[in-house]
């Protein structure tokens, strides 16, 4: 019984701990990353329908339907893998998006609680992003 409770504590410890971490993400900061790299292909509103669609092999995903299409839940670990580049299109010439150095970001990285509460260690630029990413679902 004490062994549970202890694992109880440590749990809610360690949980709140990635809790506060990625309630520290800043969806504006991501608004402005989105701006500056995404909308010209996905669209001020993240729709896909940017200013360069018509020249694109691929048409850009709607980036507000990502919890729609996954059941409706964010599918954070499969949106982490393709902005930092470990799930690549080739449409793109390789990592999504080319300009994927630009996000990795300096200083200490957080911790974004992943599927089944694990913490998902992202560089702040990408944690940001997807706090964006998050609030434009519909």
């Amino acid at each position: 019984m004490r062994n549970v409770i202890l694992g109880g504590l440590a749990g809610a410890v360690i949980g709140g701990t990635v809790a506060s971490a990625a309630m520290a993400q800043d969806a504006g900061a991501g608004r402005g990353l989105y701006d500056r790299f995404c909308a010209a292909c996905h669209g001020d509103s993240g729709r896909g329908d940017g200013v360069m669609t018509g020249v694109l092999t691929l048409a850009p995903s709607d980036l507000t339907r990502l919890a729609a299409r996954a059941q409706g839940a964010f599918p954070l670990m499969a949106v982490v893998r393709r902005i930092d580049g470990r799930d690549p299109i080739l449409a793109h010439g390789g990592e999504m998006p080319l300009f994927g150095p630009w996000l990795d970001g300096e200083g200490a990285d957080v911790a974004l609680s992943g599927p089944g509460g694990q913490p998902v260690m992202v560089s702040r630029p990408i944690a940001d992003l997807v706090a964006y990413l998050r609030q434009i679902q519909r």
